[in-house]
């Protein structure tokens, strides 16, 4: 069996740099992203209304601009509290063409 890390399915924003996101598996939670802001590209979030503004892309990305964008595996890793090693052991695969 391959431990494929499941797609995001829905994200939602939280005040105080933060989102609620649920995966396909079912498991939901909330993440911080407060400690990126104003860092590097990240300033575009000084303003909380630009944080709060993204979208999930066609390959399950959290996108705020064509600068930003997130790759929610390690998301889903802290949702569980497992690290991917952990999680997936020696079947390692990130993608499925799903």
């Amino acid at each position: 069996m391959n431990k494929i890390i499941p797609y995001l399915k829905t994200a939602q924003p939280v005040l105080g740099y933060k989102l609620l996101l649920e995966f396909e598996d079912g498991v939901k939670g909330e993440v911080d992203l407060s400690v990126w802001k104003g860092k590097g590209v990240f300033a575009y979030w000084n303003d909380e209304k630009n944080f709060r503004v993204f979208s999930i892309t066609a390959d399950k990305k959290l996108e705020w601009n064509n600068e930003i964008d997130m790759d929610p595996d390690a998301f889903y890793l802290k949702l569980i509290g497992k690290t991917f090693e952990e999680y997936a052991g020696n079947k390692q695969l990130l993608w499925d063409s799903h």
